[in-house]
């Protein structure tokens, strides 16, 4: 029997969790970012190369929308049910408008990656 060198088959990982916990969406072992949003070359585990995918800014669209819905709609409520002053729904906006954005943006671009891999396995 002839050996024959094929590529390994990635792992099923649920994409949700690679996203999440910023692994590789190949083989879930290694990390995906190398600073806080540049995602790494090659896996350090499987070797798999990321430089072939682009998510672009997908996944910032995606986080400002959710973040900015979640501060936007809470802050009407604050206003229609307390009526605080202005400068008291800044004072909680902002920072949580930040707070979210930047906590929820390498999870989303990682689960960005592993979804365009997914689809590319089809």
């Amino acid at each position: 029997m002839p050996t024959e060198s094929k590529t390994p088959e990635p792992a099923r990982i649920d994409p949700i969790r690679a996203g999440l916990l910023c692994r590789c969406p190949n083989c879930g072992q290694s990390r995906l970012f190398e600073g806080f949003l540049k995602v790494v070359e090659r896996c350090a585990a499987c070797g798999f190369d990321f430089t072939r995918l682009n998510t672009g800014d997908g996944a910032a669209i995606f986080i400002m929308q959710i973040a900015g819905g979640i501060v936007v709609f809470t802050a009407l409520w604050l206003q229609i049910a307390y009526d605080p002053p202005i400068w008291l729904l800044l004072l909680l906006a902002v920072p949580t408008a930040l707070a979210l954005a930047l906590g929820l943006m390498r999870p989303g671009k990682g689960l960005m990656i592993a979804l365009q891999m997914k689809g590319r396995d089809r």
